[in-house]
């Protein structure tokens, strides 16, 4: 059987993500991080994920050098903010380069002949490391320095708008109602910040309803 690790951050992307690569037929390995981030709440999601996939889970815990940014220092989360202008304080640096590596590193162990990452570069913040060209040159890089050197990174939703990904998710079975995309760690999804934001256009063009609860009033579901 053809193994895989999935990076499950918890969130919608990943999760359909994880969906995909198991109706591939791959025998699915998860793994999640722990890395001071503030919507900590993610890491129970994607326990939960893991768990109604049947997939095997590990949560790893790393520190980050410095925590300049908002998910993980003391800057404030931006809300209604023009998302695809710059580069947001959201952006956590090199967090999918140390994602991926990590998760190279134990392909390595398995076996796996491929890695999942739910990186997309339509519908998206703006993050350097969630782009097309980001992933072809892990797997330039991987040719050269890897024993392994068949593995690959694949990211199946990298050309998805967000409602191509929630359809493609519906019609996969993807528990939508576990996951988590809210970058504030509260209660309920705060609507406001860029990941919900996204996450409420893409249900919205999708023409189907979102199962978590927003404490904004003004989300449009």
């Amino acid at each position: 059987m053809v193994r895989a690790i999935v990076l499950l951050s918890g969130g919608l992307d990943s999760c359909v993500t994880a969906c995909i690569a198991k109706s591939r037929g791959y025998e699915l390995h998860a793994l999640s991080f722990d890395y001071g981030q503030r919507h900590k709440k993610e890491l129970e999601s994607s326990k939960n994920i893991a768990k109604k996939l049947g997939i095997d889970h590990r949560i790893i815990k790393i520190e980050l050098p410095e925590r300049s940014d908002a998910l993980t220092g003391s800057l404030s989360v931006p809300h209604n903010r023009e998302i695809g202008k710059e580069i947001p304080v959201t952006y956590v640096p090199a967090r999918n380069t140390i994602f991926i590596a990590y998760a190279l590193s134990w392909s390595e162990v398995i076996n796996a002949d491929a890695i999942f990452i739910g990186a997309n570069a339509i519908d998206f913040s703006g993050y350097p490391d969630c782009t097309k060209e980001y992933i072809e040159a892990w797997n330039n890089l991987i040719k050269v320095g890897m024993k392994n050197n068949g593995v690959r990174v694949v990211a199946p939703l990298i050309d998805m708008n967000k409602a191509e990904i929630i359809k493609e998710g519906a019609k996969l079975g993807a528990p939508f109602e576990l996951t988590w995309s809210c970058y504030e760690g509260r209660e309920k999804a705060c609507g406001v910040c860029d990941s919900c934001m996204l996450r409420l256009k893409g249900f919205k063009e999708a023409g189907l309803k979102d199962p978590i609860e927003y404490e904004s009033q003004e989300a449009d579901r």
